[in-house]
């Protein structure tokens, strides 16, 4: 049983990367992935474990997309997180994520709400500040209910005080991955499109963008959707990859390799990362594609 997504404290889960590798190791998974959102900052730790636990460790990153005029979100995989070009990249959406945050700050004060940047610091334990922060500093300030409400009415898309991200192209994202010697994968890709989405098409172009896999397995999938997504994988040669998406406190109900019970990431999965991974992948990704939504 294997889980290629995972999260720590690092972005928005609430648990240290030393405690995600023992429990996966205590519940028997061959590999976790640590993908925190846009941030390598957990990953030293995380690796630093791999001689206590059992679990092979995957050192990733869930990187910021927009395809086709919605979000996308990239996994890479396997990769270097020292390599000088993807940590000074990563370092630069930490400084523009600031400037969003802050900017969504003073939208909430413009609306009259009480709230300050450093109270919203405060949620966090790392540098990296999300929605997530933003929505438990709203629920402390007594202008929202509850996480769930404060996205609903302020800090969710297309809400009032909402300010996006600036997000990669997915040639982008792709060819920071797999500069870092990682492989390129979509995350759940079943989720957020209207209903009835076909990803046939638009799974081609990412693939001739680099992308390498997707994931097939995810918690929110019923098995009609688990089904299509694996034969698409098959379809296309692409990887039908698969995790958790685990976040600790933050997604109650979610368990390391079975998700919300019934998640199964075959173990052929790895083999076949395993497989493409090369030390040196060729350049450039992406180069000269234009993609337009």
């Amino acid at each position: 049983m294997i889980d290629l997504h995972s999260h720590s404290l690092f972005s928005d889960g609430t648990e240290t990367p030393e405690a995600l590798a023992l429990a996966a190791d205590a519940a028997g998974l061959r590999a976790l992935a640590l993908t925190d959102h846009d941030t390598l900052a957990g990953l030293a730790r995380f690796t630093a474990m791999q001689a206590t636990v059992r679990t092979l460790l995957v050192p990733g990153v869930e990187l910021s997309c927009r395809f086709l005029n919605r979000p996308l979100h990239l996994l890479g995989l396997f990769l270097d997180f020292r390599d000088p070009r993807l940590v000074g990249r990563i370092q630069q959406q930490l400084a523009l994520r600031l400037e969003r945050n802050q900017a969504m700050v003073r939208r909430l004060q413009d609306r009259g709400i009480a709230i300050t940047w450093e109270a919203v610091a405060a949620e966090a334990p790392t540098d990296l500040i999300s929605r997530t922060h933003f929505a438990r500093a709203l629920v402390r300030a007594g202008a929202a209910g509850s996480p769930q409400d404060a996205f609903h009415r302020l800090v969710g898309d297309d809400c009032p005080c909402y300010v996006p991200f600036p997000e990669l192209t997915p040639a982008e994202g792709v060819r920071w991955i797999r500069e870092a010697g990682g492989l390129a994968v979509v995350a759940h890709p079943g989720r957020g499109v209207p209903r009835g989405f076909r990803w046939d098409q638009p799974m081609r172009v990412l693939k001739d963008l680099g992308v390498q896999g997707f994931e097939a397995y995810y918690p929110d999938y019923g098995p009609a959707e688990q089904r299509y997504f694996v034969d698409l994988a098959r379809e296309l040669d692409l990887v039908p990859t698969g995790g958790s998406d685990y976040h600790g406190g933050h997604k109650p109900g979610l368990a390391l390799g079975v998700g919300s019970g019934g998640l199964r990431v075959p173990d052929s999965v790895l083999e076949r990362l395993q497989a493409l991974r090369t030390p040196e992948p060729p350049a450039p990704w992406g180069e000269g594609c234009i993609i337009k939504s």
